[in-house]
């Protein structure tokens, strides 16, 4: 395990930079109307809870309304069920918004077209409706290491949505994450889980660095580039502070939540092996695609940005106020509560 700095950030001149005013002379932004694409997600929740406690009228699309019901109770938030890939639903909603927001993101898709359907079809959609609706404003959340020459088709297509984004007319800032964690997350939690289910682990790619990036630096983020037009035409690679192999991750997971296991690192043509046999599941753990992003380091190479005024937040300072033992515990406590029992 080895410590590195947080982030790097990469600035286009595709859109000129507003010019920075003194932190005691700026005038408080005014409410926005923002239509957020992939708010009902894991980075979505966290967006639309800063945008709604920021005073922002908030439109969340979603396929299914019951998956954003932890959303529907948030002050000026509307959550609206429909199909965010049907150009009609998107202009629709768009219609009196002054921004837009998309966390569209998938990390499994049955061949290139499912990634680029998501990753770069949707951007253009969305870019559309926003031109059609005269939205300006546009931020899109990408990954770290995405680029037309990547190894794997999620960061390819990843870069694809990128160029529909930065190619538009609309004043557009671009996230470019590590991978992200948080109390909802499907990465420390599901190596948690699986440590309570199996007696060893096997982890595949196990070498592979990443550089985590907390769920709530990446949401304070996004939310604070709507109000600073000094973020137009900017990419920003956000990274937390220190580096880990994926190894150092599944034992810290399987440490911290208080199962000591065997933890067993496979070489490349195991890891490839284990990745056909687990994308064949219901709800694949591992794809190949996967496999192949992993060959690129998730890692920043520059500090966390400072003009967002954070420190990025270490894993070991939060992630046990959910994997830890007596935090099971007294959420478990809490649901009892809830239902009576």
């Amino acid at each position: 395990m080895s410590a590195a700095a947080g982030v790097s950030v990469a600035s286009s001149s595709a859109a000129p930079a507003a010019a920075r005013w003194p932190l005691d002379e700026r005038i408080e932004p005014a409410p926005q109307r923002v239509l957020v694409v992939g708010g009902s997600g894991f980075v979505g929740r966290h967006v639309v809870a800063r945008l709604a406690a920021a005073g922002h009228a908030v439109t969340v699309i979603t396929r299914r309304r019951a998956r954003a019901r932890h959303l529907i109770l948030l002050p000026t938030v509307s959550v609206v069920e429909g199909n965010p890939y049907d150009p009609a639903v998107l202009t629709r909603h768009a219609a009196g918004a002054t921004a837009a927001i998309n966390l569209v993101g998938v990390l499994h898709a049955h061949g290139r077209q499912g990634f680029m359907l998501a990753h770069s079809e949707l951007p253009k959609l969305l870019v559309a409706a926003c031109t059609e609706a005269g939205i300006p404003r546009l931020v899109h959340m990408s990954a770290l290491c995405a680029s037309s020459d990547a190894p794997s088709q999620y960061l390819r297509s990843k870069a694809a949505g990128e160029e529909v984004v930065t190619a538009s007319p609309l004043a557009w800032t671009v996230f470019r994450p590590s991978v992200i964690f948080g109390r909802e997350d499907r990465f420390l939690n599901l190596f948690a889980e699986l440590g309570r289910r199996l007696p060893v682990m096997v982890v595949a790619g196990a070498r592979a660095r990443f550089q985590p990036v907390f769920v709530g630096d990446v949401a304070q983020c996004i939310v604070a580039a709507l109000a600073d037009d000094a973020t137009i035409g900017q990419r920003y690679d956000l990274c937390g502070p220190v580096v880990y192999t994926l190894c150092d991750l599944v034992r810290y997971a399987l440490r911290t939540a208080g199962f000591e296991r065997p933890v067993i690192a496979l070489g490349p043509t195991a890891s490839r092996l284990q990745a056909r046999v687990m994308e064949w599941l219901p709800r694949p753990l591992l794809t190949r695609d996967n496999l192949r992003s992993m060959e690129r380091d998730s890692v920043c190479d520059c500090p966390f940005p400072a003009l967002f005024g954070l420190a990025p937040t270490a894993l070991e300072a939060v992630a046990p106020d959910w994997l830890a033992p007596a935090a099971r515990v007294s959420r478990f406590d809490a649901y009892r509560i809830r239902s009576g029992r």
